[in-house]
């Protein structure tokens, strides 16, 4: 059975008091995890912050990230221009599900203006528990990952 890895985990300063909670629940379920910061409601840019947790779950550091910002829309946008990162935003928990299932998410971004701890903790709960599906949804991903690694290769080029 392969080591399990630590979570990586950040927010921006909007996102702290919920990446926090998220952090703690995470803590008190037995999970191991990396905290990239913010650490304090100081302004802060996101994009730092998304490329941390990017960077550990790209080069296999962490199995897995969360970042939280206001919507988790800047995160997932900073996150998914590191190759290999398919980050996607899930603030219920149907898109929690299909984020792993069907695209095979490997971070999760929350938007801290739009949750409260109790739907943030479902949607982690969901997330978490919900394995890849594979099949057709396999081919899928290795089409999306084909188009990174088409573009990333045209601007080193």
């Amino acid at each position: 059975m392969p080591e399990k890895k630590p979570i990586a985990l950040a927010s921006d300063h909007a996102g702290f008091p919920l990446k926090e909670k998220v952090h703690e629940y995470l803590v008190h379920k037995g999970i191991e995890v990396q905290d990239f910061g913010a650490h304090s409601l100081d302004r802060v840019d996101y994009p730092d912050y998304a490329e941390k947790v990017a960077g550990q779950v790209a080069g296999g550091q962490a199995d897995c990230g969360i970042l939280v910002c206001g919507t988790g829309l800047g995160m997932m946008l900073a996150a998914n221009k590191v190759p290999g990162i398919r980050a996607l935003p899930c603030n219920d928990t149907i898109s929690a599900h299909f984020a792993r299932a069907h695209n095979n998410g490997n971070i999760l971004t929350l938007g801290s203006r739009l949750l409260d701890e109790a739907t943030m903790q479902k949607i982690v709960d969901t997330w978490l528990a919900t394995p890849f599906e594979g099949g057709r949804h396999e081919e899928r991903v290795e089409k999306i990952d084909a188009i990174d690694a088409h573009y990333h290769r045209e601007k080193s080029s």
